[in-house]
């Protein structure tokens, strides 16, 4: 018995990337604003990785949709 794999609705999907860049830039910008070091040190790492991820996730799309596209014909073959 195999257990069935959990998949994110395409609208959902689609929007991670922008998702990811607007929490990644909000929690910089708020590191940036704090003035206890620590925390403000902290935000600004969780804000870059956030941006790092949705980069990667926005170039894993981008890297997929276009290799997809030469594959279109085979299909009908």
């Amino acid at each position: 018995m195999s257990t069935p794999q959990f998949r994110l609705p395409r609208s959902i999907y689609e929007a991670l990337p922008y998702l990811y860049a607007l929490g990644g830039t909000l929690l910089a910008v708020t590191g940036f604003q704090l003035t206890n070091a620590w925390l403000s040190g902290l935000l600004v790492f969780a804000g870059l990785a956030a941006l790092v991820c949705g980069s990667a996730i926005w170039l894993r799309r981008r890297d997929y949709r276009s290799s997809q596209r030469g594959y279109e014909g085979f299909d009908q073959l």
